[in-house]
């Protein structure tokens, strides 16, 4: 050993040299040159590879233990130390990959400071994005069984989505709430359908298939004009909902409508127009002869014969129109003016039905 220190330094028995209480003072040379495993202990074989003095880590003289790490010098890769045995290794739930520490880890002194690099990275996303290696799906996120990279195509920004329905599990009204995912606006349809009802594709909503089945309202709510179809300029002014003529497999109507008012006189046997009676094209009936109206000779007034109505004899006289103004009511012929006796019974000659009044 080089030294210039007296023998006594370290020898403290003057008959037996191997008895040393060893003082570094005055050692000249490195540390190397003695402990190289021959002159004195060297490293061992698990030792950190480097061509680092021993002093530039081993701050004692007296302990190997006690160590200030410096990472200088230190050869080969961060895992020929850092594997569990020489140096702490990756723990059990360390994100699966085969890139090296120093890939993501930018600190020789700091774990935790970390630069994410998903190069070398194996397993699936999920694999680390559980919501315990990494973050994963919040609460509120789409219900799927697709893998991340589906649909999120950037590994630095989870917002670069590529949206694809296949995984996808729930109804589309799950995301499509106005909240997870675009819901129904405003002025949509009332309904309690699911989308997939009446929209068939999952990438434009405009690609529709409209089933009534389950439309809730009435159909003016939609068909207004400006959600869907509504009445076109020429059509009938009526407050009377659509469907009380047409069906909803198609505008033409279907339906002969039904009236309800105590004044409709029955259907005729002939098939009128609407604008037989409706003359203004309108649900205010245009009475030919408001006067008589609602009874039959409000129309038919004009159409009035009082050669075939005798009311008596001794003398002969017809009935007016204003006594026969409801066709289907009585007009029996009496034997005189005194109409006490009846000669002839005639009750409900005429009716709605009938082809003609003959």
């Amino acid at each position: 050993m080089q030294t210039t220190a007296g023998c006594e330094t370290c020898h403290i028995s003057q008959t037996g040299w191997t008895a040393v209480r060893f003082d570094h003072a005055g050692v000249t040379g490195s540390c190397a040159s003695c402990h190289n495993g021959t002159t004195a202990t060297g490293k061992h074989s698990g030792h950190v590879q480097t061509t680092a003095g021993c002093d530039t880590c081993h701050i004692s003289q007296t302990s190997w233990s006690a160590v200030r790490f410096d990472h200088a010098g230190v050869t080969g890769s961060c895992a020929s130390c850092h594997n569990g045995t020489t140096a702490t290794g990756k723990h059990s739930s360390h994100i699966q990959t085969t890139a090296g520490c120093e890939t993501c880890h930018i600190s020789q002194t700091s774990w935790t400071a970390v630069r994410l690099d998903h190069t070398g990275v194996t397993g699936s996303c999920a694999s680390c994005h559980n919501g315990t290696t990494a973050t994963g799906k919040h609460s509120s996120h789409i219900q799927t069984t697709a893998g991340c990279d589906t649909c999120h195509i950037s590994q630095t920004n989870w917002t670069a989505v590529r949206f694809d329905h296949g995984g996808v599990t729930g109804t589309c009204q799950s995301c499509h709430n106005g909240t997870t995912a675009t819901g129904k606006h405003s002025s949509h349809v009332q309904t309690t359908a699911a989308c997939d009802s009446c929209h068939l594709s999952q990438t434009t909503w405009t690609s529709v298939r409209f089933d009534h089945n389950t439309v809730t309202g009435s159909c003016s709510t939609c068909h207004n004009g400006n959600q869907a179809e509504g009445k076109h300029a020429g059509h009938f002014q009526t407050t009377q909902q659509c469907d009380s003529c047409h069906r909803t497999t198609g505008w033409l109507p279907t339906l002969v409508y039904r009236h309800n008012s105590g004044s409709y006189p029955g259907d005729h046997r002939s098939n009128l127009a609407c604008t037989s009676c409706h003359a203004s094209n309108s649900q205010v009936v245009t009475w030919r002869n408001a006067g008589y109206a609602p009874d039959c000779a409000g129309c038919h007034a004009g159409d009035y014969e009082s050669g075939p109505h005798k009311k008596h004899e001794n003398p002969d006289r017809k009935y007016t129109v204003t006594e026969l103004r409801d066709c289907s009511g009585p007009c029996h012929v009496y034997t005189d003016s005194s109409m006490t006796t009846i000669k002839k019974y005639r009750q409900r000659e005429h009716r709605v039905s009938d082809g003609d009044f003959d």
